[in-house]
């Protein structure tokens, strides 16, 4: 941890987790996703790093609050009982704690995140 007020995210030096998220489950072709956190506050509050995910779909449940940045890549994003959301590289985007749906990835995945622990 640094004590300057800025803090900048490594490129994806961090060791790797290579399972599959909690609350993640792949339920269409053979997606793999790696995950680095670069950042975690003192507080235990949030964390933030990279993500990348090959195409196929993850059903999802999620029980916290995160930003999003798509660097590369596409995914088609549905909340179950809900209407699809297309993102793509550039897009920023939040999704909500206890969102519950799919994400069907259909380009190899790379994106910022920062996760909202507590």
């Amino acid at each position: 941890m640094s004590n300057t007020p800025v803090t900048r995210l490594p490129n994806r030096q961090a060791t790797p987790i290579t399972d599959a998220l909690p609350g993640w489950t792949a339920v269409e072709g053979d997606p793999s996703m790696t995950t680095w956190i670069e950042y975690t506050a003192d507080d235990g509050s949030m964390i933030s790093g990279w993500w990348e995910a090959t195409p196929g779909t993850w059903h999802a449940q999620y029980e916290s609050w995160e930003f999003i940045h798509l660097m590369e890549g596409a995914a088609i994003i549905t909340p179950d009982g809900g209407e699809p959301m297309e993102v793509g590289p550039g897009d920023a985007f939040v999704i909500e704690k206890d969102f519950v749906g799919t994400w069907e990835i259909t380009a190899p995945i790379v994106k910022h995140f920062a996760i909202k622990l507590k």
